[in-house]
């Protein structure tokens, strides 16, 4: 495996996010330059911290299904506002598309992942990636960060009625006026450029209403963008895999029946990707 750790630079300017890369090693008896899917994982956290539970169990799997899999740990209050972690997001997908051929990834099959507000800043990528201005801030074209599919797990999505309020307050702070908070209600923003979407949440969270998603899935039907969705009837907020990997040293975060969607998403990828 390519484990490394690497710092996320803006223009040159090393930020405080870094990238953690799970990645299968090249071996000619093995695999012989194959490449790969990879998925850029975005973790949750209310953008005040980056969950270890939706963190590293989630690249161990994806590795498991025969993909690449990278942690960013972005920027989070206090330390950096809006759009500091979405700029950071783009800048990671741009250095996954320029090293693919150094670390043996498909080009044409690169992910964003996120849970949580993890999935709303996965969805801020998906939402606004082919916009010129980010382009020249990360001197690229707008090809180069383009997602060719989202995962997003039990999503924030919406800054109105079922809003996650902490979430949009860590997010914007004093800039959470009508039109900033408009351009991050990620519903109100799909559009042909949105790329193919998988996603899942349940429907006992109590901290991001299940209206999140379904806001959002509706948003994408009317815009034509394929999308998978899949609505679980138990299950807290923050399940991560849903399995023993994301099992917190309280005995959270098991949901049997939860713990079935990344088996869902390896077959939405493996058919639509």
């Amino acid at each position: 495996m390519v484990y490394e750790t690497i710092p996320v630079t803006i223009k040159g300017e090393e930020t405080n996010a870094r990238l953690y890369t799970y990645f299968w090693s090249n071996s000619k008896e093995l695999y012989d330059g194959r490449k790969r899917p990879c998925v850029l994982i975005c973790p949750g956290g209310g953008y005040a911290m980056t969950s270890d539970r939706e963190a590293e169990g989630l690249a161990v799997r994806f590795m498991e299904m025969g993909y690449h899999a990278a942690v960013l740990r972005y920027s989070i209050v206090p330390d950096d506002v809006f759009p500091d972690a979405f700029i950071q997001a783009a800048a990671c997908m741009k250095m996954l598309r320029e090293r693919a051929e150094e670390w043996f990834i498909d080009p044409d099959r690169i992910l964003i992942q996120g849970s949580s507000a993890g999935g709303h800043l996965a969805a801020m990528v998906s939402t606004y990636w082919h916009i010129p201005e980010l382009a020249n801030i990360l001197d690229t074209t707008s090809e180069m960060i383009r997602p060719n599919g989202q995962i997003l797990s039990y999503p924030v999505i919406t800054a109105g009625t079922f809003r996650n309020e902490g979430s949009f307050k860590n997010l914007l702070g004093a800039q959470a006026e009508e039109s900033m908070e408009e351009a991050c209600s990620l519903e109100l923003n799909v559009s042909e450029y949105t790329p193919k979407t998988f996603i899942w949440h349940t429907y006992e969270d109590q901290s991001v209403p299940v209206q999140n998603s379904l806001l959002y899935v509706n948003a994408l039907v009317k815009a034509g963008v394929p999308v998978e969705f899949h609505l679980f009837p138990k299950g807290e907020h923050g399940l991560g895999t849903a399995t023993e990997l994301s099992l917190s040293s309280d005995g959270r975060g098991v949901e049997a029946q939860c713990g079935q969607w990344m088996d869902l998403a390896k077959a939405w990828i493996d058919h639509n990707i």
